[in-house]
């Protein structure tokens, strides 16, 4: 989707500093930081979110994930612990409607969450 700003992070249009990649998920740094590492894991197919997926998109969740433990690996947050996050709808504070995945670390984090 051409005004979708994932998408067009994902296609190389908006510059963003990546963490790590799949052939279906990209990761980069968050640019509003809520922890002192804060990655988001976004498909690179676009879907709308997490309420949105279907069983034809054959394990999107599990890329996801496993791009996900690549960056904790990388940002050395895998021992301490992290939290994976995804927000969907507007109450959930869903900001960006394209499926993507928070990666907070590197401090503990709250709960409730803040």
């Amino acid at each position: 989707m051409s005004d979708c700003l994932f998408c067009q992070i994902v296609g190389g249009e908006i510059p963003s500093k990546p963490v790590a990649q799949s052939d279906r998920a990209y990761a980069f740094y968050d640019i509003a930081p809520q922890a002192p590492v804060h990655v988001l894991v976004v498909s690179k197919e676009h879907i709308t979110s997490a309420d949105e997926i279907a069983s034809s998109h054959g394990g999107i969740i599990d890329d996801l994930i496993l791009v996900a433990q690549e960056v904790v690996e990388l940002e050395g947050i895998r021992e301490s612990g992290y939290r994976l996050v995804f927000n969907v709808g507007r109450d959930g504070q869903m900001t960006v409607p394209h499926l993507h995945m928070h990666v907070l670390g590197g401090r503990r984090m709250e709960w409730p969450p803040g």
